[in-house]
């Protein structure tokens, strides 16, 4: 059965085996990208592996930053998945509790402030990230306790808000 596009008895079973073997909640994930050299090319692209194949991303800074604006820059797709994260652990949480949704969008917004990566100032690059749902039901009442639930439980939320250790390593 699959409720605001979710298929709860995937999602039930694997809840299930998660409860039985709790390992099995421990997911990685990597994105491996290149730089391209050749002029007229978005700077960077990356294959992302999927389930049912893979997807082709590029992305290209802005011009006022030396890319020429021909695809998003990495901030968008930054936002981008703290937005679609977040509409992916809403729209779960509603299914889960039983709520049907007719509506559901997620804007996020930031500044960027650039003077600390031109290396101009130490200020903070980003000081506040904002996100804006729209979610309509049939039981309105229930929207924003699922919003706070989503808040709580959404692993792009979560990368924002804590500390997450960060190593770089450099193959030369």
């Amino acid at each position: 059965m699959k409720m605001n596009n979710v298929d709860m008895k995937k999602a039930a079973a694997f809840v299930e085996e998660v409860r039985k073997d709790p390992s099995k909640a421990v997911k990685a994930k990597k994105v491996e990208g290149v730089w391209n050299f050749e002029e007229g090319r978005p700077q960077f692209q990356a294959r992302l592996e999927h389930t049912r194949g893979s997807t082709l991303i590029e992305a290209d800074g802005p011009p006022f930053l030396g890319g020429s604006g021909a695809k998003p820059d990495p901030v968008q797709y930054c936002l981008f998945g703290l937005a679609a994260c977040f509409a992916q652990t809403f729209a779960s949480i509603a299914a889960e509790r039983g709520v049907r949704l007719k509506e559901l969008s997620v804007a996020v917004e930031n500044q960027v402030n650039l003077l600390s990566p031109l290396g101009l100032d130490k200020k903070p690059i980003v000081e506040k990230v904002t996100l804006r749902v729209t979610a309509k039901s049939v039981d309105g009442k229930r929207l924003n306790e699922i919003k706070e639930e989503a808040r709580e439980r959404c692993p792009g939320v979560y990368c924002l808000t804590h500390p997450i250790q960060l190593e770089v390593h450099l193959n030369q």
